[in-house]
């Protein structure tokens, strides 16, 4: 949970972009005054189902086959973690990197409600967040993850006019300043067997690298790059 400090201190710096935090009964909330952002893993309990689990696109793409879980996962493009919710709830162990501090304090306080849910504690126990770069964060691991999942795509891709208008708060945020080239260079330094990229359907091939597959969903397709690791 952020301080009492810590919020001032993110109020002074949204106040230019005539934003602001506020604690509410639901949980810390992102506002201009009109609408509000609160992130809630309690909106993903039906897709947590072990029977669901084992359908979604994204589980099949990280899994290694023939190895055993946990499998180590970083998520260099956290947003507010729906991705790496469902990817800990399957059993991967999850590190998740979020550039912007407004996020991760939304995404954080998030997750400490969850862990008092008990349908969802032991998946956000397999999480952990840092706020900070993951280009530089990925380039410093002192471990070698089996995967890394990278979506540099923004998440305001559902139909509905509300949510579009609520994540155009979101993009009155500083966006990180990495490249698509240097975070595809950070995900191969840090030496994975598998790198998992989230693309558009019909959306070109990250940094202009075709990967060694890719699995097409309706909207959503996954570039998987394979790596052979001595």
């Amino acid at each position: 949970m952020i301080s009492d400090t810590q919020l001032k201190e993110f109020n002074t710096k949204l106040a230019l972009q005539d934003l602001a935090l506020e604690f509410t009964d639901q949980g810390l909330c992102l506002t201009d005054g009109k609408l509000q952002i609160i992130a809630d893993f309690r909106e993903m309990l039906p897709r947590l189902k072990q029977s669901n689990l084992q359908r979604e696109m994204l589980v099949k793409a990280a899994r290694i086959k023939g190895q055993e879980m946990p499998q180590t996962l970083v998520d260099a493009t956290a947003g507010f973690g729906e991705d790496s919710l469902i990817l800990a709830a399957a059993g991967f162990q999850v590190r998740l990197y979020e550039f912007d501090e407004i996020i991760a304090a939304l995404l954080m306080d998030c997750m400490d409600r969850a862990k008092e849910i008990p349908e969802l504690k032991e998946a956000v126990g397999r999480m952990e967040l840092i706020c900070g770069d993951s280009v530089q964060g990925l380039k410093s691991l002192d471990y070698k993850p089996d995967i890394v999942l990278l979506d540099p795509m923004f998440p305001a891709r559902q139909k509905s006019a509300l949510i579009k208008k609520k994540f155009q708060l979101i993009q009155r945020l500083e966006s990180p300043c990495s490249t698509e080239e240097e975070l595809l260079e950070a995900a191969q330094i840090a030496d994975p067997k598998r790198i998992v990229i989230k693309r558009p359907l019909k959306g070109p091939f990250l940094a202009g690298k075709k990967p060694s597959y890719s699995l097409e969903g309706k909207a959503i397709r996954y570039d998987c790059f394979v790596f052979a690791r001595n």
